[in-house]
């Protein structure tokens, strides 16, 4: 089990972790959700003991990641959000120079990744530079499991590659977190929040809410409503004037809107909004999403 109990840090004025504490249990997968400058990246350094906390404490087994660090950095595999192996180097000499590091070999762990590193193995001499966003995320996960850590952690690894590799890479999660492995991801996707197990919502260095994303969505107690219309710039402003609405926010095409406490009305506001001009407007009730959930916490 992963415990962080009231962790803080702070870079100047900026205060990134503000009393954060979460618990990953074994065999997880948790996830770490919110926006870029949340804290997210912050705690992932503490925890893999690569900075120092202010004040609070961190186990991991039973392992402080101040005092026990060599005997953390064994037990984990680490990704970061930015790519950072040998560019120089090629796939297979990436990942046979961490095996390495590691005291073991890749045929002796290759079971670990084969599903991933089959995908670009006939690319293994190719520059790992020269490789495409996907195929660098697969290489440098690959290298993150090739010593079979117990915990792996992921800082926003699905972060500026395409819809079809973030969808293999969540697969792939899937498959390692039934082989045992503890896993914790961050990411600024709310719609990844619905793949975890369990998340931890974050803000401003805040623990928002933690439970499943199922048991987030049901606790939210608002009737959420989208509305959408061609004219999307007009159409926000005018719901914004709208006396009886408590929060609107676009969500793509569409608004998402909720109203405040017993003024749930969407025909008084499809009336308002024809007064302002805007005659054709589509509203309908929707089922809440993670995202609305977090927008609501946040405010």
């Amino acid at each position: 089990m992963i415990e962080v109990n009231q962790l803080c840090k702070q870079f100047g004025k900026v205060k990134a972790l503000n009393g954060v504490s979460i618990q990953v249990n074994e065999g997880e997968l948790y996830g770490l959700i919110g926006p870029d400058g949340a804290g997210k990246t912050t705690l992932f350094r503490i925890l893999i003991s690569l900075l120092l906390p202010d004040s609070g404490s961190a186990r991991l087994w039973g392992l402080d990641p101040v005092a026990d660090f060599k005997k953390v950095r064994q037990i984990i595999g680490y990704m970061p959000g930015k790519f950072s192996l040998y560019e120089d180097l090629s796939i297979i000499e990436n990942l046979t120079f961490f095996a390495t590091v590691f005291g073991t070999t890749v045929e002796e762990n290759y079971y670990l990744i084969e599903d991933i590193f089959k995908q670009i193995e006939p690319f293994k001499n190719r520059p790992a530079g020269k490789l495409s966003g996907g195929m660098k995320q697969k290489l440098a996960l690959s290298c993150a499991l090739i010593h079979k850590p117990r915990l792996l952690v992921l800082d926003e690894p699905t972060t500026g590659v395409d819809a079809v590799s973030r969808q293999e890479f969540w697969e792939m999660l899937k498959r390692l977190k039934a082989q045992g492995i503890t896993i914790l991801v961050s990411t600024p996707y709310m719609d990844e929040a619905g793949l975890c197990d369990r998340v931890a919502l974050i803000q401003n260095g805040k623990i928002l809410e933690t439970n499943s994303p199922e048991d987030i969505i049901e606790r939210f107690n608002k009737p959420v409503f989208a509305v959408s219309d061609n004219n999307m710039y007009q159409l926000l402003n005018n719901c914004r004037q709208y006396p009886g609405v408590a929060s609107v926010y676009p969500f793509g095409e569409e608004l998402h809107i909720t109203f405040s406490e017993g003024s749930v009305n969407p025909v008084h506001l499809k009336e308002f909004l024809v007064s302002k001009g805007i005659p054709d407007a589509n509203i309908k009730q929707i089922q809440p999403t993670i995202e609305d959930c977090f927008m609501e916490l946040s405010t």
